[in-house]
């Protein structure tokens, strides 16, 4: 309620016995008051800051950083001059995510946020769109995909929602083709494909896992997971056999403890085929992933960070004696590395 102009927010209704104390806000300061009887008490206090005003206040930082008079950096940057900061803001806010780090996230969320006022700002210097034609895309489109909250569809599972969404965003995508608002349709982007909007640009174990979805969800899926396991048995056995025609004596490491290691001379069919084979592999460990409903771009970056964690504290324990990881043998190195994962919290 506003009281002298000002918004106030009400307090208290002193009950009718006896009387208490009121911090009232005057000039600034906080004074108790006594209150007593039927009288209302108030805090007056200045409003806060609504969510929008907040966002049109970074809005409007960033068109100063950028204009007449701003930073320098800042105006010099373009689209893809910012692209790869994008990146790495996305995977800090993983990151953050992945260490539940709370307060760490709240900045890089915001330090993502603010790649998209800074594509917005430049897409307006150049007249293309601004922020707005953004917040109204989306709100837009949160609506029409969720017909079953904003509208009549019905939609009682996830199943159902995402079958709606494939269908809904096939048919947007046909209408855009239709008013000549996309791409020209092509063979492998055509617009009833159920794969077509998966983009090529992601990373390639997400791409992966997002193709698997979308064909499963028209039923092109194995039966169960041991229809997976079957499937990397079978994919492991064909590596194994190209395995057969790679050069003596065989793949070895490049690095150190195998004399004359180094590159290897594989002919090029060959490492094609092999490549193919261990792409394979790749892609059924993704299902696997999806069938067991873990994100396999988490689960690498999890078991990554094990690694690195484990590998430091055998480096650690070499250099309190004295040594380094190319001193000692690799039976050493592997009597460490157990040790390194016994020395570790269970499910950390």
């Amino acid at each position: 309620m506003r009281v002298g102009g000002k918004t106030v927010r009400w307090l208290a209704r002193p009950g009718e016995k006896g009387s208490e104390i009121v911090p009232v806000n005057r000039g600034g300061k906080i004074e108790p008051v006594r209150c007593s009887g039927s009288r209302l008490s108030f805090r007056l206090s200045e409003p806060m800051p609504t969510t929008g005003e907040r966002f049109e206040r970074a809005v409007a930082i960033m068109a100063r950083l950028r204009g007449p008079g701003g930073c320098p950096w800042d105006r010099e940057q373009t689209f893809d001059s910012i692209k790869p900061y994008t990146l790495e803001e996305t995977y800090e806010v993983l990151e953050a995510i992945d260490n539940r780090d709370w307060p760490e996230l709240t900045g890089e969320l915001g330090d993502l946020l603010l790649q998209v006022l800074f594509y917005a700002q430049m897409a307006k210097e150049a007249g293309t769109f601004s922020i707005d034609e953004v917040l109204e895309r989306l709100s837009t489109k949160l609506v029409d995909r969720h017909p079953h909250v904003f509208g009549e569809v019905k939609a009682e599972t996830s199943s159902d929602v995402l079958r709606n969404w494939e269908a809904l965003k096939a048919e947007e995508k046909k209408k855009r083709l239709q008013a000549g608002g996309g791409k020209s349709a092509s063979p492998e982007d055509a617009p009833e494909s159920v794969v077509a909007g998966v983009s090529h640009a992601i990373p390639a174990l997400l791409e992966a896992y997002k193709l698997s979805s979308r064909a499963a969800h028209v039923g092109f899926d194995w039966s169960s997971i041991e229809g997976l396991f079957d499937k990397l048995r079978e994919e492991t056995s064909e590596l194994r056999e190209h395995l057969k025609q790679f050069p003596e004596p065989g793949p070895r490491p490049h690095g150190r403890g195998v004399a004359g290691s180094g590159e290897q001379t594989v002919p090029a069919d060959l490492r094609e085929r092999l490549e193919d084979e261990v792409g394979d592999m790749l892609f059924v460990l993704v299902n696997v992933a999806r069938f067991l409903s873990l994100d396999p771009e988490s689960a690498l970056r999890k078991t990554n960070r094990k690694f690195k964690r484990r590998f430091q504290w055998m480096e650690e324990r070499l250099r309190s004696s004295g040594q380094t990881p190319q001193q000692v043998s690799m039976d050493e190195l592997e009597s460490l590395w157990q040790q390194a994962k016994r020395q570790e919290p269970e499910n950390r």
